[in-house]
């Protein structure tokens, strides 16, 4: 099974940091920082941490697991962590070299339902979880920990 990683990344000043992909005859669309599960990391947190120093030169503070979707064949953890240190441009991941055609760029929104409905954010099940809760609760750090005993 192949497992995904991703983080809802809030900074100090309640921003969430969004990746947005560019390619030649596309529209531009966005996605949470992260990346797939290697066999060399020990759990999803650790490959989260791992993919969040690669693609962002940074240290996600890892809050709770706030979403699980996927099949028996693909299985996507959403987390959501706080991060106060970031260098977009000292990335070293395996994806920064690769040439698919596009670009891949840093974006700060504010933490809004508003501000997220303004971008093509991907997974689109995400982007409605994303907004749901912020809508409903106006935080994410109201949702429930999935970790099993937390």
């Amino acid at each position: 099974m192949t497992e995904r990683v991703r983080a809802a990344l809030i900074t100090p000043a309640t921003e969430i940091l969004l990746i947005r992909r560019t390619r030649a005859g596309a529209a531009p669309y966005w996605v949470l920082p992260g990346g797939q599960r290697a066999n060399s990391d020990a759990s999803p947190e650790d490959a989260l941490r791992r993919e969040i120093h690669e693609g962002l030169a940074g240290e996600p503070e890892i809050d709770r697991l706030i979403q699980i979707t996927g099949d028996t064949h693909d299985r996507q953890y959403l987390y959501l962590a706080r991060i106060t240190h970031w260098s977009f441009t000292d990335r070293t991941g395996p994806g920064i070299s690769r040439h698919d055609g596009g670009t891949y760029e840093l974006d700060r929104l504010p933490l809004t339902a508003a501000a997220l409905a303004a971008v093509d954010l991907k997974p689109a099940q995400t982007a409605a979880f994303l907004s749901k809760a912020l809508t409903a609760r106006g935080s994410l750090f109201t949702l429930s920990d999935l970790r099993c005993g937390r």
